[in-house]
Formats: C-alpha cells, sequence, structure tokens
C-alpha cells in the first residue's frame, strides 16, 4: 500500500504550499493532494466519471455522483482537458474541523480556464488523505 501512496506523493520544497489546517481563510491545494486531484481530472476528461478500476488515495465514486458529474460536464457543453499547472493558482481548500473542502478549478480544450469546479473534501487517514469526490459544477 505504501509504494501506491507514494505514486500520488511530490517531494514538496518550501515553495510547495502544505495542508494548512485554518477554518478562517481558504489556501491552496496542498502540493501533497496534486497528483491524485490530476489523476482524477485526467480520468473525466476521458469520460470515466466513475473512475472505474479506482484511484489510490480516492473513495470510489457511486453511479449517482458518476451520472451527475457526466451530466453537469455534458450540459456545459466543453471539453475537458487534463489540468494545467496554472490551475493550483485559482483551486482552493479550507479546513473544517474534520476535514478540508476542496474547489478544484477545471479547464476545458475550448476555453482554457472555465467555470466548472471539482468539489470534494480531503480526510487524513494513517495511509495518506483521503479525498471524497462531491460533484462537478458551476458554482
Amino acid at each position: 500500500m505504501e509504494m501506491l501512496l507514494a505514486s500520488f506523493m511530490t517531494d514538496a520544497t518550501p515553495l510547495d504550499p502544505p495542508a494548512i489546517k485554518d477554518e478562517k481563510e481558504v489556501h491552496p491545494i496542498a502540493c501533497e493532494w496534486r497528483a491524485m486531484l490530476r489523476e482524477v481530472v485526467m480520468r473525466f476528461a476521458r469520460r470515466d466519471y466513475d473512475l472505474e478500476g479506482g484511484i489510490v488515495g480516492v473513495e470510489p465514486v457511486s453511479p449517482e455522483t458518476a451520472q451527475h458529474i457526466r451530466g453537469s460536464v455534458e450540459d456545459y457543453g466543453a471539453t475537458l482537458i487534463e489540468l494545467p499547472e496554472e490551475a493550483w493558482q485559482t483551486s482552493i481548500s479550507q479546513w473544517s474541523g474534520t476535514h478540508w473542502n476542496i474547489l478544484l478549478d477545471l479547464w476545458t480544450a475550448e476555453e482554457g480556464p472555465s467555470d466548472l469546479v471539482l468539489g470534494g473534501r480531503i480526510t487524513e487517514s494513517e495511509f495518506g488523505p483521503r479525498l471524497s469526490i462531491h460533484m462537478v459544477y458551476v458554482p
């Protein structure tokens, strides 16, 4: 399990944002979560909304949530693409006492930065961060 989890971890430098437990302010998405989130978005860009086969650190997506995500992306009418580095400049997390709520800005082929966001929750576990995906939507 540790080897699989290590594939989603990155070496943090002093410039990389850590996971900050601050209930009063939003903060950038922690560096240690970024590879996991990139994988999720890459799979969504390939229309794998239920994350078939799973992703280490990501809770299974229910059929209802997968259908909602598919509908949101299709209704939006643009083509999701993998996250560019610039996505981290506007995506945010905020500690909520037991977990971080995240809003990850999504990008499309037609627009670049889009109005779509991935909303979810990250919790701490003995095996590392755990992502629960709630929805993709336009806030």
